[in-house]
């Protein structure tokens, strides 16, 4: 392709990424009311309980067989990036660790050398709907960062600085939650993560504009920096006036500025990071250099669990009139915001 864009392809379930970006996945379920166990208050016939991916109704259980969600389970080589636009989610980890985030809120986890996790959709409203949409991107660990301590950290939506230019009564905004933007800087993300590199020139932006709006991304640090743009909702998209049709991914050109607008209004998640460059051996939810990586994983989880699982189910969920709140490993609580 010709100029700024390098690249174009469709969106589907699961989003192509590129190095160091290694997997992501747009979420949009339009649950019902909640019942007394915060799960829907709707028949479950039909569904295949423990793998309902098909969509039925416009939302799925994915592994849970009571509460939307997926039970405890592994994770080794990577991290997880969960942001949540409406909804929320109740975390649980072989760490101890414990939250309930949403509403424009980020959860970052360096599985680092193994934990298990449940992120459970508890269905609070019980007159609905509780439509939940997020967003889960896993961003790979260099070798030397594969075998670290785990972290949880959780960036809170108050805290999460957006840029926002209005001109002629039309608003675009960019949600900062990784990499800073036009003088504006996040919450750091895990020490170990190689967005915490400044080689790594990694960036997460969510782009929200308005119809007739245009916002201007600035250069990446460096051409050899992969910036991908995935418009989600909405569009076309001009960028750089080349247009993007809806629910389509497009490579660009990283290392000028790049004007986006929309006619008719866009949505588009931007991932950005400059490639790791170093062998990758996936088996599910490990992600290693080499096959014996990977075994070793396997080897590890089955000997050890993680550190085991301190909780009574595979699926916890927290009290219905619980308010966000993120509880780390050490037992320190923190509210979100208000």
């Amino acid at each position: 392709m010709a100029g700024v864009l390098r690249d174009a392809f469709s969106l589907g379930f699961q989003w192509p990424t590129f190095d160091p970006f290694l997997f992501c996945v747009h979420h949009l379920d339009e649950y019902p009311a909640g019942n007394e166990q915060m799960g829907p208050a709707a028949s479950l016939h039909g569904r295949e309980l423990g793998m309902d991916f098909a969509g039925i109704d416009g939302w799925r259980m994915y592994h849970g067989t009571v509460v939307p969600g997926f039970p405890g389970h592994p994770h080794r080589g990577f991290e997880t990036v969960t942001y949540v636009r409406r909804g929320v989610i109740d975390h649980a980890d072989s760490l101890g660790a414990a939250a309930r985030f949403g509403r424009g809120d980020v959860q970052w986890i360096t599985a680092g050398s193994g934990l298990v996790h449940a992120e459970m959709f508890p269905l609070l409203d019980r007159e609905g709907p509780n439509t939940l949409e997020l967003f889960q991107i896993w961003l790979n660990l260099p070798a030397a960062d594969k075998m670290a301590e785990p972290y949880f950290a959780m960036l809170w939506d108050q805290d999460i600085p957006r840029h926002v230019v209005e001109e002629a009564g039309r608003r675009a905004a960019i949600t900062v939650i990784a990499g800073a933007l036009h003088g504006l800087q996040p919450p750091p993300p895990p020490p170990r993560s190689w967005a915490a590199r400044p080689e790594g020139d990694v960036a997460i932006w969510h782009v929200r504009l308005e119809p007739g709006a245009r916002i201007d991304l600035p250069p990446a640090a460096s051409a050899g920096t992969i910036r991908t743009l995935y418009l989600f909702d909405g569009g076309p998209l001009v960028v750089a006036g080349e247009a993007v049709e809806p629910a389509t991914g497009a490579v660009v050109q990283p290392d000028v500025s790049v004007e986006l607008a929309a006619p008719s209004g866009a949505e588009v998640l931007v991932l950005q990071g400059r490639p790791i460059r170093e062998p990758v051996a996936q088996y599910g939810p490990f992600v290693m250099n080499d096959r014996a990586g990977v075994q070793q994983a396997l080897e590890d989880y089955r000997r050890t669990g993680f550190g085991g699982w301190p909780w009574p189910t595979d699926d916890p969920v927290h009290g219905r009139d619980e308010t966000r709140f993120a509880r780390y490993p050490d037992g320190r609580v923190e509210r979100a915001p208000v």
